[in-house]
C-alpha cells in the first residue's frame, strides 16, 4: 500500500482484530485510529479494504483472512462468503462465519459492554447474561418466517441486497428462511417494474407471496394471516409487524408471562396496566395469561391496523383495551389525568416492546413521573436498551431480572428481556 498520513478509501491494510462492537462489526486499531471491520471476529489477523474514513475512526471489510480464529467456520450462506468480493456479498447474515456458540458469547459481551458504557452499571455489579437459544437446533438455520427480496430496477432480477448496499445479489437459496419460503421463493425469476417481493409463512395459515410495486399500495399487504401462540390464535396483517423467528412469539409470550407470574402480589390486575407498542396484542395476552382473564391492560399502538386486530385478538378478555395512539402522547395525556387515575399507575405493571430506537428520554421521563410499580422491558437493541435502563435506574428503578434471547441466529441481533422494579 502507498504510504499515507491517513488511510484512503480502497486501501488494503493488515489488521489485528481485538474486540467486538455492536452492529455486527469487530474492532482493530491502526496508526492510532479505530477501525470497525466487517466479516471477521476477535483474534483474527486479516487484510481489510477501507470503505470509509472519518476523523477518529474508519470502516473496512475483510478481503483475506491471514490468521483465522478457531471459532471461524465456513459461512452458512455461500453468497456471503469472504471468498467473494465485498460488493458481491449478501447482507443479513453478518455472523454466519462464526460458530454458533461463539456468536452467542460475542452477543453476551456486546450486552455487557452496553450495560457498562451506556447503562453506567459498574463492571463489578454487572450480572452475567448468557444469550440463550430459542430451540435445540444445533445449526439454527431455517428460522425466518418472513423474508423481503428486492428487485433490480434495470434487469428485474430478484434477490437480497448486498451488505451495506442497495445492489441486488442473485442467490441460489435462503438458508435462514423456513422450508415453506424456500419452496416458493422465485429466486430464478425476474420481476420487471416491481420494487420488492415479500414472502410469508404464518404458523397457522398458508404461505403467501406479495409483489410490491413502487408508488402503489401493495395488493395483499392488508390480508390477514393467522398465527398460533401456545394454542392462542392471533390475527396479523401480512404487511404488519410480527416476530420473524418461528419460535420467537411463543418464547416472548412465555418470558413475559413468567416474569409477571413470579411478581405475585406485586402485580395488581386492576391497576392501569399498560402494554406500550402493543402491536396485535401478544404481550397483553401474556399479561392476562399470567394474572387472570379479567385483568385490566391497555395496549397502546400507533399503527391503526394493528390496533384493530388487537381488538379482535383480545376480545375474549373483558379487561383488555387496545387504543391507537403514539405511546409518548398517551403517557403525556395520562400525566394530566385526575389524581384517582394517576394513583392506579403507581400500582401498575407496564410492558414495553419499543422499536430499535428504544423508549428514549421523553418517554422514560413520562414513565418516571407516572411511577408504575413494575416495568417489563423487551428490547431489540442493546445500546438503546442500556441507555433507557440508565435513565430509569437513575429515576428510581432497580434492574431486578434480565435475560437475553438469540432470536436472530447468524446475525448480530438479539433480544433482551428485563424487569425494572420501583424502589419505592
Amino acid at each position: 500500500m502507498t504510504e499515507h498520513t491517513s488511510p484512503l478509501v480502497g486501501d488494503e491494510l493488515t489488521l489485528e482484530i481485538t474486540g467486538i462492537a455492536h452492529g455486527g462489526v469487530s474492532i482493530a486499531r491502526h496508526d492510532g485510529r479505530v477501525f470497525f471491520v466487517h466479516d471477521t471476529l476477535p483474534g483474527e489477523t486479516v487484510t481489510a479494504r477501507v470503505g470509509e474514513v472519518k476523523k477518529k475512526f474508519a470502516r473496512a471489510t475483510t478481503v483475506r483472512v491471514l490468521e483465522p480464529s478457531p471459532h471461524r467456520q465456513e459461512h452458512i450462506w455461500v453468497e456471503a462468503s469472504v471468498l467473494r468480493d465485498p460488493a458481491e456479498r449478501v447482507g443479513g447474515a453478518e455472523f454466519g462465519h462464526i460458530q454458533l456458540a461463539h456468536q452467542r458469547a460475542l452477543k453476551s459481551d456486546i450486552l455487557a459492554d452496553a450495560l457498562t458504557r451506556q447503562g453506567k452499571i459498574p463492571a463489578e455489579k454487572l450480572p452475567t447474561v448468557p444469550v440463550m437459544p430459542l430451540t435445540d437446533d444445533p445449526a439454527e438455520l431455517g428460522w425466518r418466517t418472513r423474508v423481503r427480496l428486492h428487485v433490480d430496477r434495470e434487469t428485474g432480477q430478484l434477490g437480497p441486497y448486498a451488505a451495506r448496499s442497495n445492489t441486488v445479489i442473485p442467490v441460489a437459496s435462503l438458508p435462514l428462511a423456513v422450508a415453506e419460503i424456500n419452496s416458493m421463493a422465485p429466486l430464478q425469476e425476474n420481476f420487471p417494474g416491481a420494487s420488492s417481493v415479500d414472502l410469508f409463512a404464518p404458523s397457522a395459515d398458508d404461505p403467501r407471496m406479495l409483489v410490491n410495486y413502487a408508488g402503489e399500495k401493495t395488493a395483499g399487504a392488508a390480508d390477514t394471516v393467522l398465527e398460533n401462540v401456545l394454542g392462542t390464535p392471533f390475527q396479523v396483517r401480512a404487511g404488519d409487524f410480527w416476530q420473524v423467528h418461528y419460535a420467537a412469539a411463543e418464547r416472548l409470550f412465555s418470558e413475559v408471562a413468567d416474569i409477571v407470574a413470579k411478581l405475585g402480589d406485586a402485580v395488581d390486575p386492576q391497576a392501569n396496566n399498560l402494554d406500550l407498542y402493543g402491536g396485535v396484542g401478544l404481550l397483553s395476552a401474556a399479561f392476562i395469561h399470567a394474572t387472570d382473564s379479567k385483568a385490566r391492560i391497555t395496549s397502546v399502538e400507533f399503527v391503526e391496523s394493528a390496533t384493530d386486530l388487537a381488538a379482535e385478538n383480545l376480545a375474549p378478555f373483558s379487561g383488555a383495551r387496545p387504543i391507537s395512539a403514539r405511546c409518548e402522547h398517551y403517557l403525556k395525556n395520562m400525566l394530566n389525568a385526575p389524581a384517582s387515575v394517576r394513583a392506579k399507575f403507581n400500582r401498575a405493571t407496564v410492558i414495553a416492546d419499543p422499536p430499535r430506537t428504544g423508549l428514549g428520554v421523553a418517554l422514560c421521563a413520562n414513565l418516571l413521573e407516572l411511577a408504575p410499580a413494575n416495568i417489563v422491558y423487551v428490547a431489540c437493541d442493546p445500546v438503546a436498551f442500556a441507555r433507557d435502563v440508565q435513565l430509569l435506574s437513575a429515576g428510581g428503578y432497580n434492574l431486578t431480572k434480565i435475560s437475553a434471547l438469540d432470536m436472530f441466529p447468524h446475525t448480530h441481533h438479539f433480544e433482551t428481556v428485563c424487569l425494572l422494579s420501583h424502589k419505592g
